[in-house]
């Protein structure tokens, strides 16, 4: 299969990327390298079945895939409130683009959400049935509602137009090639707790 990865120069697009070549697929990987990093796909690049391209997902591109992976978007809240209005245009106009381009090739697509779509969650642990406790004027609303009108923009392109979506909503990842200036609780964590070793 030829697979496109958004945001897979990022932390878990780049394990992602990793997997799918393993798996025998073709790979694109695209990237504004905004929070992604050249380094965490640097050793891919040998592989003749991995493609790089730096573009942001705001703008359209014509591609043939057979599979979208869209996870483009700064996740953590230093990356996402430096650019409020850049991060819910990644999540709302970067999401029509890729749900396009779906449609167009007939390509299955997953979106990448977040546990942030429940707000601040008056329920522990968050079910699917549970609609959340959302603000959407807040500082971190330019991520959490982006994140919740993609999800509607998947559920709209499906029911609409046929096209075949995914949705996961990914909670607390940590792990290698993660940026040690995420600003979340691990990342935090390790700094604090081992200073200059990082």
């Amino acid at each position: 299969m030829r697979i496109l990865v958004t945001g897979g120069a990022g932390f878990i697009g780049s394990h992602l990327c990793e997997r799918l070549l393993a798996s025998g697929n073709e790979v694109i990987c695209l990237d504004n390298f905004f929070t992604g990093s050249k380094k965490n796909i640097e050793k891919l690049c040998d592989d003749r079945r991995f493609e790089l391209i730096r573009h942001d997902i705001t703008e359209p591109i014509l591609l043939e895939v057979d599979r979208i992976y869209n996870l483009a978007c700064p996740a953590s809240p230093i990356h996402y409130q430096y650019n409020p209005v850049k991060t819910i245009k990644t999540s709302v106009m970067g999401t029509i683009n890729m749900l396009g381009l779906a449609k167009r090739v007939r390509a299955r697509i997953l979106q990448a959400s977040t546990s942030e779509v429940y707000g601040d969650p008056q329920v522990h642990p968050q079910r699917e049935e549970y609609w959340g406790n959302v603000n959407p004027i807040g500082i971190r609303s330019c991520y959490d509602e982006g994140k919740r009108v993609a999800e509607t923009l998947m559920m709209d392109y499906h029911r609409q137009n046929g096209v075949d979506i995914r949705i996961i909503r990914i909670f607390n990842t940590y792990g290698p090639r993660m940026a040690v200036n995420d600003g979340r609780v691990v990342s935090n964590f390790i700094i604090q707790r081992w200073p200059g070793k990082i």
